[in-house]
């Protein structure tokens, strides 16, 4: 999913969130403490400040070593060193809590609920950013051209449903139009936290995915690299069609419904989805 980042922000929001973490290791050695929290998104709207937190400072020099730059892609044992840091994050490592009225409404949206998201840090090699979904509010049908994204699911219950493109296929149906492409499935499940953190590739993995919350949640995402219109790496919308009766390389579905395909369809941004973002007021990260 892609968002705006204010590189001039970012650069105000490391100056202070150095003063913030000198303040808060001299309160540390006073015998002092403090507690981060985050606004209602968008009914949480105000926000605390957030002290320094070894977690997220910890998962802030993992990613500076394991993303390297546009077109690169991890190696399995950096995935697995970032999976394990963000399998052990926790709510409050980035001032979260089921206590803050956000998590605790059930109530139903009778229009298009609205997302709101928060920067943790962005940089030309990853991006950190959290979103925060209301009962029923979906993150549309989406791509992430060239990255490498590990999605961490830290409140709620929501349901992920993921694709990867086919390539190698035979059909003698034609597509729904001339912007589609033969997709099949790779993840259509409920996913509840706390949860093992999902990882996607640049054509593995399942890299078009969409969001659907169930209850009140907030997934992290992190993108290396993240999304830029200028490098080709800009965010493709979708719309999914059934298919049946698909062969794929030497298989095939022998005339029957294979549920597992789906012809995407590429669309314009949806015009009833409502992102908005919020300054992130959390645990702070010391950058250099």
């Amino acid at each position: 999913m892609k968002v705006e980042g204010s590189a001039m922000g970012e650069k105000r929001k490391a100056v202070e969130g150095r003063k913030k973490y000198e303040q808060e290791r001299i309160a540390r050695r006073r015998g002092g403490g403090g507690g981060g929290g985050f606004g209602r998104p968008p009914r949480v709207r105000r926000v605390l400040a957030g002290s320094s937190s070894a977690a997220i400072q910890r998962l802030f020099e993992v990613c500076m070593a394991v993303f390297k730059g546009a077109r690169t892609v991890p190696s399995p044992k950096d995935v697995q060193m970032l999976q394990l840091v963000l399998d052990k994050l926790k709510p409050e490592d980035v001032g979260l809590s089921t206590d803050l009225p956000f998590f605790k409404d059930r109530s139903t949206a009778k229009e298009t609920p609205a997302i709101t998201y928060t920067h943790i840090y962005n940089c030309d090699k990853f991006s950190m950013c959290i979103f925060f979904l209301p009962p029923t509010a979906v993150i549309p049908l989406h791509n992430h051209p060239g990255m490498t994204v590990f999605s961490k699911l830290l409140l709620g219950t929501m349901h992920i449903k993921s694709y990867d493109w086919v390539d190698n296929y035979k059909t003698d149906k034609d597509p729904p139009s001339a912007q589609s492409r033969l997709a099949k499935i790779v993840e259509n499940s409920d996913f509840t936290a706390p949860c093992e953190t999902s990882i996607l590739y640049p054509t593995t993995g399942g890299n078009i995915h969409t969001f659907r919350a169930i209850t009140p949640c907030a997934v992290l995402d992190i993108l290396g690299p993240p999304y830029s219109k200028e490098d080709d790496r800009d965010c493709t919308y979708y719309k999914d069609h059934l298919y049946a009766d698909v062969a794929v390389g030497d298989s095939t579905a022998n005339g029957s419904c294979d549920n597992s395909f789906r012809w995407l369809e590429e669309i314009e941004t949806p015009k009833d989805l409502k992102m908005i973002g919020v300054e992130y007021r959390g645990p702070q990260i010391l950058d250099g």
